[in-house]
């Protein structure tokens, strides 16, 4: 999966140009639920396209030519992956996922190393496209992609339940993207819930009790 992104890394970059208003749409939904402050990290953090604006500090990544592109943007990046984190336990007061889950290896491990290391109240947050929505129905059927064609999309229950078997609990939703991102020409609403947007926001709280 690295050598994708490593090969890919510009076309993956550029797509958030080309769809400005589905970028510009997820950022509003990820707004919703980040903390307004306090030190973050994003695992998977590709070219920094959502940690750079959202203020999230740290990046870990496997692709050093996203890196690359990430550090570029202010992000302080770390080669790495998900599942074994070079930090300390208790490290970060929110950890970000936006899309990466669907494409690494062992998601329970990489929920549960994002446990670790976040302080006593901290968050997590996961940006997915629902396997069960519209768009999720349909990047599985894409085979075009250079990318979604490797993911293994998640539904909201599905992951909820990785979420509470790693430790978290509080959790709460907020969706958007109605349209398949091509077909979007304005910046889209951010509702509560799921089951109508194709892009779902996911935060959760770090459990304080066994």
């Amino acid at each position: 999966m690295k050598n994708i992104f490593d090969r890919h890394h510009k076309r993956y970059d550029a797509w958030y140009d080309r769809n400005r208003f589905t970028y510009l749409s997820e950022l509003n939904a990820l707004k919703k639920v980040l903390p307004a402050k306090g030190i973050g990290l994003e695992i998977g953090v590709g070219t920094g396209r959502f940690a750079a604006p959202l203020g999230i500090q740290y990046g870990i990544d496997p692709s050093r030519r996203m890196l690359e592109i990430a550090e570029g943007r202010g992000i302080n990046v770390r080669p790495g992956r998900g599942e074994d984190l070079p930090f300390k336990n208790a490290t970060f007061d929110y950890v970000a996922i936006i899309i990466t889950i669907c494409f690494v290896k062992n998601p329970g491990r990489v929920l549960k190393e994002a446990n670790r290391v976040l302080k006593k109240k901290g968050r997590i947050i996961l940006g997915i496209v629902d396997r069960n929505s519209f768009l999720g129905k349909f990047y599985r059927k894409e085979k075009k992609s250079v990318f979604y064609k490797h993911a293994r999309f998640f539904g909201v229950k599905e992951l909820t339940g990785l979420l509470k078997s790693a430790g978290f609990d509080d959790v709460s939703y907020f969706q958007t993207l109605y349209d398949l991102p091509e077909k979007i020409t304005s910046v889209q609403n951010v509702r509560k819930g799921y089951g109508n947007g194709g892009f779902v926001v996911i935060k959760a709280g770090k459990k304080t009790k066994p």
